[in-house]
């Protein structure tokens, strides 16, 4: 498969040296990085296509969590930020449920994709989860899920709209809500931010949009979606080691299984 089959070069020349430069420039200066229309719109279609065919095998969960994403602390009162809790609720398809031929593996493994992303990420290199079931993921949320404020661990998340919902279904963040590496996390800050005291910035994702957001210090959510359409979005996961797996209760939470 030909990669101009899939990615709309017209508008973003990955192999070209100054438009790489500009998008690492842009996610340094920003936290996040959106490229409208990335995918031809074919592959939007096919992807469209295979994400309602494997509807039945997604798996679907409602969780409350703590914006850290880890367990309640007795530290702290039961409505003190570090340990309120939020909801989420999606459905997901695996990397194994993916079809061997889906424009989805064909991008995620294709070196000229993979360079670019190192590129802008500044990463070495990127590799597959070793597991079979983190490495790409299509999340499906219908009519009244979301997802709640949470920072990510990861230092970097890659994603793909695929189909936007009628109405809702946003992605909102406030950036540099803490630092992460200096164990500073911004308690009132989040509190405001969960009090709704503070105004979020929301990201425009069309279908076919590219994502690259850096949600380690970012607090970030998706609004509930609204309307009869669901919204569909394509996680495509790397690691910058080779021979990582997602740790098995994340992968028991996310996807009800281990393989």
């Amino acid at each position: 498969m030909d990669p101009q089959t899939i990615i709309n070069f017209d508008n973003h020349p990955i192999i070209d040296q100054d438009f790489r430069s500009a998008c690492r420039g842009t996610l340094n200066r920003d936290g996040v990085l959106v490229l409208p229309n990335f995918l031809r719109t074919e592959a939007i279609g096919t992807v469209l296509q295979e994400g309602n065919t494997l509807r039945p095998q997604a798996y679907f969960c409602r969780q409350e969590h703590t914006v850290y994403l880890s367990p309640p602390s007795s530290d702290f009162p039961a409505d003190h930020p570090r340990n309120r809790m939020v909801i989420s609720s999606k459905g997901c398809i695996t990397d194994d449920v993916v079809p061997r031929r889906s424009p989805l593996r064909f991008l995620y493994n294709d070196d000229t994709f993979k360079d670019f992303l190192c590129e802008v990420l500044n990463e070495k290199a990127l590799y597959p989860y070793a597991d079979p079931l983190s490495s790409i993921n299509l999340h499906y949320a219908d009519p009244g899920q979301e997802l709640g404020w949470h920072f990510d661990n990861s230092a970097f998340a890659i994603t793909l709209m695929i189909q936007q919902p009628e109405r809702g279904g946003d992605f909102e963040y406030v950036g540099n809500m803490r630092d992460a590496d200096r164990q500073e996390m911004n308690f009132e800050g989040v509190e405001k931010v969960l009090n709704g005291e503070i105004p979020a910035n929301q990201l425009n994702m069309n279908a076919g949009a590219l994502v690259l957001f850096r949600g380690r210090n970012a607090i970030h959510r998706v609004s509930p979606v609204e309307g009869q359409r669901t919204r569909m979005l394509v996680v495509l996961a790397y690691n910058a080691k080779s021979g990582i797996s997602l740790e098995e209760t994340a992968r028991m939470t996310f996807y009800g299984r281990l393989s």
